[in-house]
């Protein structure tokens, strides 16, 4: 199982299928291949919905980050 949480507070959105996990790890830039957590902002929502981006995990995304301008995401597997 993988869990997506927002790294600051340690809320989290619930969990991500693989594909969900690989479209992030895809998209976003890793700063070591360990590295598990991700800088979003509403422009990087924007792009995600461009390239595609599944509906729910969208919708994740848009739950955690709320009314903040930008955020780092982090994930899990459980």
């Amino acid at each position: 199982m993988i869990m997506l949480y927002d790294a600051e507070t340690g809320v989290t959105a619930g969990t991500l299928t693989e594909n969900q996990l690989q479209f992030l790890i895809d998209q976003l830039e890793k700063e070591s291949p360990e590295d598990r957590d991700y800088y979003i902002n509403r422009a990087t929502l924007k792009m995600f919905q461009k390239q595609g981006a599944d509906s729910e995990l969208l919708a994740k995304l848009r739950q955690l980050i709320g009314k903040r301008a930008e955020m780092e995401i982090r994930w899990t597997r459980a």
